[in-house]
């Protein structure tokens, strides 16, 4: 009988001791797994319970939350959604992405920085609220930006130079991220799934992310800095320009450029190679410099560099092991060369300010419910890119290439633009990515850009982007 008891307690106390340390590991080791969960329902209610702070624009909301009549306390809206979609992302019962994502610990009141206040919220008896965000863009100049690229898929950014602040970054084809948001599961999916099929990937922030650009001759900088700084050449440099240029362990030959005056000379300058974008003189440096000195310039204007703007951004790649062919086409920006606009608006920026590279930064201020500053922005130095006297000699050229050379449209009248076309060939029925991208005032900068724009032939691509290029300079210079 003694014996039938004895096990019985020890089967109690067996129990008793795994149940303690069940409910121990939840609490202790669990919970924020948990917590995560998305399938969590007390979860969701707790997060769209709570009053999550605004993004703004200028002052202007453009994501915030307002009270909504069902089980959420909060419906989250987006103001000009199409405009700032790629920026913002959503915020929904599904997921988040974009700012709401990156932002998420301040917009819902979480954040560390914000602890003083949400002691004083609780203290006071009212409801935790979030931070709100303020960003560095000038809605003119997103606006202006998004209506230039019209029906076309592409992107647009603009930088300023001196500080990094982005002043606009646009992304098309966009999206109405409101669709996602609504309370209303099965339509959120809905929404979600579409958008995420279509081919043209809507959800793409194609600025830096997404399936990245061949940069085409923007990629030339590259090379003319890698050059300059190799103590091999320099500005008064005799250059070949043959018609093509075979192509080493090939049969094939790499053509120059067919539309600009390239033809016109067997022997060029710097500048003359660069305002007419002429691409055998830049293979041929290329080859002669070897991989590692391009390689290594395009690392020092950001290649293969993962930033966080804080959006994460894609890291532009410069390929690997290239033999002489390859590297050939990969000076004029083809082959596996692969940037983000903003990589692009980056590398024009850094010549802008005398070589030196500034990070780029979509954050203004953050500001506590009580709209004291948590944070501001503060201009942040990446690296020296390459020498003053290097930036400014190429600074030079590229206005010449305004002046005298292929990107004419983008001439502001009264005022030294510098400018560098570019076009990256996609298939043999002539569609390319048109790119441009340069800065205004060239003797003191206050606008970087990168255009570009999508699977379009020439013509289009020169109608679109150098015009582009010069109508944001003068919204900037006009203010």
């Amino acid at each position: 009988m003694n014996q039938a008891i004895r096990h019985t307690w020890v089967v109690a106390v067996a129990l008793l001791v795994l149940i303690l340390g069940s409910l121990t590991y939840v609490q202790f080791f669990e919970s924020g797994r948990l917590q995560a969960n998305p399938w969590n329902s007390r979860n969701l209610l707790q997060q769209f319970s709570s009053d999550r702070g605004p993004i703004l624009v200028d002052g202007q909301q453009i994501a915030y939350s307002q009270p909504s009549n069902d089980q959420y306390d909060y419906q989250r809206v987006y103001r000009d959604p199409q405009l700032y979609a790629p920026l913002t992302g959503f915020y929904s019962l599904l997921n988040m992405t974009g700012l709401e994502q990156e932002l998420n610990p301040l917009l819902n009141g979480s954040s560390d920085q914000l602890f003083y206040d949400r002691i004083t919220q609780v203290l006071s008896g009212n409801q935790p609220r979030g931070a709100s965000v303020e960003l560095t863009i000038d809605p003119q100049l997103q606006k202006l930006a998004y209506d230039a690229l019209g029906n076309q898929k592409g992107s647009i950014v603009a930088l300023n130079p001196k500080t990094g602040e982005i002043l606009a970054m646009v992304s098309k084809p966009s999206y109405d991220p409101n669709a996602i948001a609504t309370h209303d599961t099965a339509r959120a999916k809905q929404a979600y799934e579409s958008l995420a099929q279509n081919p043209n990937n809507p959800l793409f922030n194609r600025a830096i992310g997404g399936n990245l650009y061949a940069p085409g001759s923007v990629f030339k900088l590259i090379d003319t800095a890698a050059a300059l700084e190799s103590g091999k050449y320099d500005p008064n440099s005799v250059l070949d320009n043959p018609a093509e240029l075979k192509l080493p362990g090939t049969n094939a030959t790499l053509p120059n450029y067919r539309f600009g005056g390239c033809g016109a000379r067997t022997k060029v300058d710097f500048s003359f190679a660069l305002e007419q974008s002429c691409n055998t003189p830049f293979a041929s440096i290329a080859m002669d410099l070897g991989q590692d000195a391009i390689a290594d310039e395009a690392k020092k204007f950001g290649f293969g560099e993962q930033l966080s703007i804080p959006l994460s951004v894609t890291p532009s790649i410069f390929p690997k092991n290239l033999n002489d062919a390859q590297l050939a086409q990969s000076a004029i920006g083809q082959f596996d060369v692969r940037a983000t606009p903003l990589q692009i608006a980056m590398m024009s920026a850094a010549i802008a300010n005398n070589g030196v590279q500034m990070k780029p930064n979509l954050i203004k201020v953050v500001r506590a419910p009580d709209l004291t500053p948590v944070s501001t922005f503060k201009p942040e130095q990446l690296r020296t890119s390459t020498s003053q006297q290097t930036a400014n000699q190429i600074r030079d050229w590229m206005v010449n290439v305004v002046d005298k050379g292929i990107a004419g449209a983008a001439a502001v009248p009264g005022v030294k633009v510098a400018g560098k076309t570019g076009t990256a060939e996609l298939s043999a029925q002539g569609l390319n990515n048109a790119w441009f991208t340069g800065f205004a005032p060239a003797d003191n900068p206050q606008i970087a850009v990168a255009i570009v724009v999508e699977n379009v032939d020439v013509a289009t691509g020169v109608a679109m982007t150098s015009p582009t290029a010069k109508r944001l300079f003068e919204a900037v210079l006009n203010k």
